[in-house]
């Protein structure tokens, strides 16, 4: 099963790239003998300044086909650790790759955003999307950890 992370705006180098890099390796490691992994991130950019709707149209170009879209958004559903892995879990069991978006500063484009399959949300506040990429690596680590059996995650 392959992921595809796509993000709107360019990580640069510092502490958030290099848990996000962390994690992700983490996640593949532990990951490939459960068939998950591995993750590609791809970052669009508008350059151009014309807002939500311009990036999601470039998010949309990005999107693999057949993957299922996995929107991270205030207005998604909050669940637990274990309920994350089992929504990968249930993709994996069906042959689908899943991509996730995670949005810029005004969010995802509402039609992008009703296409979803899933929508998560990390809480009722509001992340800078950078920090959601750490969270977003670290879940699918921990994800990975919870269906491979392994003591990182603690009840």
């Amino acid at each position: 099963m392959k992921l595809t992370l796509i993000a709107v705006g360019r990580l640069r180098s510092g502490p958030e790239k290099a848990m996000v890099d962390d994690y992700l390796l983490r996640f593949e490691r532990t990951g490939r003998a459960l068939g998950l992994g591995p993750v590609s991130v791809v970052e669009v950019e508008d350059k151009k300044n014309l807002g939500m709707g311009a990036e999601g149209e470039l998010i949309a170009r990005a999107l693999p086909a057949g993957a299922a879209l996995v929107t991270l958004d205030e207005r998604g559903r909050v669940m637990t650790s274990p309920e994350f892995a089992e929504v990968l879990a249930r993709f994996r069991d069906t042959g689908r790759d899943m991509a996730f978006v995670i949005g810029g500063a005004d969010g995802i484009d509402p039609g992008l955003r009703a296409r979803a399959e899933v929508s998560v949300s990390f809480g009722a506040m509001v992340w800078p999307h950078m920090l959601v990429r750490v969270m977003l690596a670290e879940q699918l680590y921990r994800a990975a950890g919870i269906l491979a059996g392994t003591p990182y995650h603690r009840v």
